[in-house]
């Protein structure tokens, strides 16, 4: 009887054990999914992001004159290498979702885009601290 018992248990621990695994590859499988919908960078070109800053604001105000002038603002900046195809792709994407009236899913589609994104290798704004002139004294301790 004792084998009949040990055959139980370990036919147990193998459910138990499969049922972690399963649990794992599920979790697995949602992180790689939230990975891959993420929107992609745009880089590090300050006109870029001015660029698709304009572009928020164009889509916001419904402007089909602005979001022409963005559109081709994004074409330069993507033929001169500024803004990677990744990027562009999907901002082109929000272009052609203006153009079909649907101003408030672009709208959503830009913000999330632009929340997305990491300023990484721009030019960093450091805090200017003012000069004090050498060999003068600052007037204090005295």
């Amino acid at each position: 009887m004792a084998t009949i018992d040990q055959d139980a248990e370990a036919g147990s621990r193998q459910r138990v054990a499969l049922f972690a695994l399963g649990g794992l590859a599920a979790l697995a499988a949602v992180a790689l999914i939230i990975f891959l919908r993420r929107p992609p960078q745009m880089g590090p070109d300050e006109e870029v992001f001015k660029t698709v800053d304009a572009l928020f604001t164009a889509v916001s105000s419904q402007d089909e004159k602005r979001l022409a002038d963005c559109e081709q603002r994004l074409a330069a900046h993507k033929a001169a290498g500024k803004l990677p195809k990744g990027a562009a792709d999907y901002l082109d994407g929000v272009v052609a979702t203006a153009r079909r009236g649907r101003w408030e899913s672009a709208a959503q589609s830009l913000y999330d885009f632009m929340l997305a994104q990491r300023r990484e290798g721009g030019t960093e704004r450091t805090e200017h601290k003012p000069r004090q002139g050498k060999g003068k004294a600052s007037g204090r301790g005295r």
